[in-house]
């Protein structure tokens, strides 16, 4: 790990950004070109201590979920972002998939805009890759878990918990609806092993799973009408809606209510609330996925 490198890239990088491109409020007291680090820290979810240490040169390693995260708060094109990881000395990632997968600029654009609606990225395989504030007040933060257990229709199939985010009686339309869109991104990523990975290891471990996958139904979730369990709102009814990149990797999920509805003064209310009333358990649900 290449420390003073490492530490000048990313006050190069802060510097470029206008707190406009990443929907900051821009001031009228600002003595630094760019992003304040608190402002970095805080769109990469990480303590202002712990990144104000990396631009001094100092620190531990960070891991491959924290470049990541510096990626997107910092909106580095692919080759910034593998520049990122050589200097902390980690393996670049795939840039296509996982969670540390780099975040497809137009995508991330879009998302930018998307204030005042809960809105995230997610991958084929439905891991999380970046939200707005909404999105974590609405289903809560990812876990901090790699491999399978970073897709949530893993997670679904295979962690009770994660079910909590739907009321019980919607669970077989979205196990049903989760299996026809995951057998479209196998079909697509045919010769891929962590797909084929995952739906072997989820074959074994959940019957209803495998039994889903047996009637060969097929479909990319691109809409859907969906009750979300909130901890302090209750239930909120909501209109999903994906849009899909170019190569079918990424996904940016956004959820809406036509006005006049409750579910549309119920999303009033969550960006009055924020995350500050979610419980711990709620955070750890995970995310629901189109």
């Amino acid at each position: 790990m290449n420390h003073s490198a490492l530490a000048a890239f990313l006050k190069s990088r802060r510097a470029l950004i206008r707190p406009s491109d990443v929907g900051l409020p821009t001031g009228p007291r600002r003595r630094v070109p760019g992003l304040r680090r608190e402002e970095v820290s805080q769109l990469a979810g990480l303590s202002a201590d712990y990144y104000t240490e990396l631009e001094r040169g100092r620190g531990s390693q960070p891991s491959a979920q924290v470049l990541a995260a510096l990626a997107r708060a910092l909106r580095l094109n692919g080759d910034e972002r593998d520049h990122l990881f050589h200097l902390a000395g980690r393996r670049v990632p795939p840039a296509a998939h996982g969670p540390t997968a780099h975040v497809q600029p137009a995508l991330l654009g879009l998302l930018d805009q998307l204030t005042s609606t809960p809105a995230q990225v997610i991958t084929d395989l439905h891991q999380t890759l970046v939200q707005n504030h909404l999105a974590a007040a609405l289903v809560g933060r990812p876990p901090a878990v790699r491999g399978p257990e970073a897709s949530f229709v893993y997670r679904w199939f295979t962690d009770r918990d994660a079910r909590g985010i739907y009321p019980a009686e919607d669970h077989p339309h979205h196990s049903r609806v989760f299996v026809a869109d995951l057998q479209a991104v196998a079909a697509r990523r045919d010769s891929d092993t962590e797909v084929h990975q995952m739906v072997a290891a989820l074959r074994r471990r959940s019957q209803e799973f495998a039994d889903l996958w047996d009637t060969h139904d097929v479909a990319l979730r691109r809409t859907d009408h969906k009750r979300i369990v909130h901890a302090t709102l209750g239930v909120i009814e909501l209109d999903c809606h994906s849009l899909f990149s170019e190569d079918g990797r990424q996904r940016l999920l956004w959820f809406s209510a036509p006005p006049g509805t409750e579910g549309a003064a119920q999303l009033q209310l969550l960006s009055v609330i924020g995350t500050q009333d979610m419980t711990t358990g709620a955070k750890e649900l995970g995310q629901p996925q189109a």
